[in-house]
């Protein structure tokens, strides 16, 4: 693929190691060439680092084999799934969930992605239903504005939501980005 086709989360090979996308910058300074600056972090030795890729180089995806999981619970060990055709379980460390631990509700399907036989990384479903527990009071006349506030979901994540959102609703969520998406029917 392209350097200007690298996203947050890709897992490319850089000198034939496997790293994960953590952050990129695609950038045209005045009359330079373009280039891509990639936060990336090593998948063997967890190092973090960053390199500058030109804007027409082309790297490499790793190999990554995705699987069907299913969340069982979760504790100090790690989170644990289910492979759901041979019902095998793995548990899943802190390394390869990443910081979308807080997302992972027990019966949850999730994609697994393994790389040499070891569990690499997640990706989470599109949308979540979630109990709003905590937030502000709904506001008179809160339909007419496109104001936010905070509320506490039940999984315990904070996101902004419509001024017309009160507690004990259910809301649907894009975990992957953390935001609102509209009131669950």
């Amino acid at each position: 693929m392209k350097a200007t086709d690298i996203r947050r989360g890709h897992v490319i090979l850089i000198d034939g190691q496997p790293c994960r996308v953590m952050d990129f910058t695609h950038r045209t300074p005045g009359n330079l060439r373009a280039f891509v600056q990639v936060r990336l972090r090593n998948l063997v030795s967890g190092n973090t680092f960053d390199t500058r890729l030109a804007a027409t180089d082309f790297v490499d995806e790793a190999p990554l084999e995705t699987k069907e999981f299913q969340v069982l619970y979760r504790d100090q060990g790690g989170v644990h799934v289910m492979d759901t055709t041979t019902y095998e379980q793995h548990t899943l460390d802190n390394e390869a969930v990443g910081d979308q631990a807080d997302w992972l509700q027990p019966e949850m399907q999730i994609q697994v992605e393994w790389l040499n036989g070891r569990p690499v990384g997640i990706e989470l479903p599109s949308v979540v239903v979630l109990d709003v527990v905590q937030t502000s009071p709904v506001m008179r006349g809160a339909t007419k504005t496109a104001s936010t506030k905070p509320a506490k979901l039940s999984n315990g994540v904070t996101i902004q939501v419509p001024e017309f959102i009160s507690e004990g609703e259910k809301v649907r969520v894009d975990p992957r980005e953390g935001v609102y998406l509209e009131r669950a029917k």
